[in-house]
């Protein structure tokens, strides 16, 4: 843990441990229950695909990973500092130091260019306009996109999109990236270009990447595959796609 009371960026300890993770929702006077009892280690470095049916779990699972949501009961430790039952304030601390996000849909602002969509985290953290441009700059270069820094949204394809994402996603060097079906919006080519990103930036950067899909052809790329299903996992394996590439 660091000093500050907040995950460490230096650590061997495991990035995920999550210990009979909960969430219960009411629907009317219905309690429903998402998540049932999930036990889960991620170590640093790992590329983890999630996997299940609509309604499986894995959504409610990532948005509690990424303090988007609390459980209704159990803990999360996020590099052994424990994040289960913090306020609103200090997870959307949380969020905006230490996780990225990457979704299906790219959320980018459509009047802003792709630099100025990657260095919106770092406007809200506070970083001085030099360490805005240096930091825009090597995001967009880690993506490929280094030449692309002026255009708007509407003047890139839709994996050109996906990969402003990635690097804004980026731009705070997080400890984790929690990506949403980031290829549900991508014809197959683009895709695979999307999740060959994933792969160096995971091998080469050893950033944690953890990918919600229900693309059995998109999960083959990461190293494990956890699936959901009516709210606990019902299969942790190795993904013998990835064992095939990295040999």
């Amino acid at each position: 843990m660091a000093n500050n009371g907040q995950p460490s960026r230096v650590s061997t300890a495991p990035l995920i441990v999550v210990r009979d993770l909960s969430k219960t929702y009411e629907v009317g006077s219905v309690p429903v229950q998402a998540l049932a009892d999930v036990s889960l280690v991620i170590e640093r470095g790992e590329f983890v695909a999630v996997m299940g049916p609509s309604g499986s779990g894995k959504s409610t699972f990532m948005n509690l990973l990424g303090c988007l949501d609390q459980p209704t009961s159990g803990s999360y430790a996020l590099a052994g500092h424990d994040v289960a039952h913090l306020t609103g304030d200090e997870l959307a601390d949380i969020r905006g130091k230490f996780i990225g996000f990457v979704f299906q849909g790219f959320n980018l602002l459509s009047r802003a260019s792709a630099a100025e969509n990657v260095e919106l985290p770092l406007l809200y953290s506070g970083a001085s306009h030099a360490e805005r441009t240096r930091r825009v700059a090597e995001a967009l270069s880690a993506v490929g996109l280094s030449d692309r820094a002026r255009h708007l949204p509407s003047e890139l394809s839709g994996g050109q999109q996906q990969r402003v994402a990635i690097a804004r996603a980026l731009v705070n060097d997080p400890l984790l990236v929690l990506a949403d079906e980031p290829t549900g919006n991508l014809d197959s080519r683009s895709s695979e270009d999307i999740m060959r990103l994933f792969e160096r930036l995971n091998q080469d950067r050893a950033i944690t990447l953890v990918v919600v899909t229900h693309d059995p052809n998109i999960a083959k790329w990461a190293h494990r595959i956890v699936t959901f299903c009516d709210g606990s996992v019902v299969e942790d394996r190795r993904a013998a796609g990835a064992e095939a590439r990295l040999s």
